[in-house]
């Protein structure tokens, strides 16, 4: 019998997005019983936010010190100790997700499949390859769980109004004692995340330096978006690489994305081709970031952006 597996994402305090993301991609495969399994020092609060979501049977609660900080090493052998009862297990692909499952689908004794982005049956998917410029179908063997993280850009998030049974459960695994947390340093400041914002503002390499990013955060703060950017960008020391929009960096789909002094190399793209709305500011007419824009305007972006965001 199918029976689906979601290990949440969350903070502590509320559930990501990710998840609900995840649960759209699970609700694909046709299966009724869909469980979400929340780790925590303290699960109560995300795990009832879990169960309110749409297509949820039943939420597993999960808690030990150990799972205050998500160390991969720990989590891995805690969800192999769940999978026998499941025949597919899921994540986002979110920094989260590609930390622990690989690890957990090794100890499961099986090969992961990556970034799905369509759902063709219970063990055919569709994922991106080469940069997104080819798409190829996978299918998973019989007789074997299908571990798997979701592309979230491919998925809306799942609605609430669900009312699923919250069973408390105990840790399984030992900790392996090998790895340990020292701490979290982030530099994406104040805003919204920039995963899952619906609007994003990025900038480019024209932006020139760290102070010409000022205008970025400007715009962004007054629209309540996220900031974001190119690798130039990034590479170039403007802002830190938790920003890096692009197939190295974050693969987003907001509803609306202002690509500011960013050129559109291939790479860039790949994190925004499921963007709703696509708006490009360059001084150049022939960059490539107007092929793929649905509005674009060209000219000196240190003029026009002050000067757009003068008239929100």
């Amino acid at each position: 019998m199918s029976r689906v597996l979601i290990i949440a994402e969350h903070d502590g305090e509320n559930l990501s997005p990710a998840t609900a993301k995840t649960l759209t991609g699970a609700l694909g495969l046709g299966v009724s019983d869909i469980d979400i399994a929340v780790f925590a020092a303290d699960p109560s609060g995300v795990a009832e936010q879990a169960a309110k979501l749409e297509g949820v049977t039943r939420v597993l609660s999960i808690d030990h010190d150990d799972f205050e900080h998500f160390l991969a090493a720990r989590l891995a052998p805690e969800i192999k100790a769940l999978a026998a009862d499941y025949s597919h297990i899921l994540m986002p692909s979110t920094t989260y997700g590609k930390d622990v499952l690989p690890r957990a689908a090794a100890l499961i004794g099986v090969n992961q499949v990556s970034d799905i982005q369509e759902v063709i049956d219970e063990r055919t998917f569709k994922r991106p390859i080469y940069a997104s410029n080819a798409i190829v179908t996978v299918k998973v063997d019989e007789g074997q769980p299908v571990v798997a993280t979701i592309r979230t850009a491919s998925f809306a998030a799942a609605g609430e109004g669900g009312s699923a049974e919250i069973e408390s459960r105990d840790a399984q695994a030992e900790d392996p004692g090998h790895t340990r947390w020292i701490g979290v340093e982030g530099g994406e400041g104040e805003g919204p995340d920039l995963s899952t914002a619906p609007i994003v503002v990025s900038g480019g390499r024209a932006m020139g330096s760290s102070e010409g990013f000022d205008i970025i955060y400007s715009l962004a703060k007054k629209l309540g978006a996220a900031v974001g950017a190119s690798r130039a960008a990034v590479d170039a020391g403007y802002v830190p690489n938790e920003l890096q929009v692009g197939q190295t960096g974050k693969i987003i789909a907001p509803d609306l994305y202002f690509a500011i002094g960013i050129s559109g190399a291939i790479q860039h793209l790949t994190g925004i081709k499921d963007a709703g709305t696509i708006v490009a500011i360059n001084k150049d007419p022939e960059a490539p970031i107007f092929e793929v824009a649905d509005l674009g305007l060209v000219g000196d972006l240190f003029e026009l952006v002050p000067e757009l965001e003068s008239k929100l």
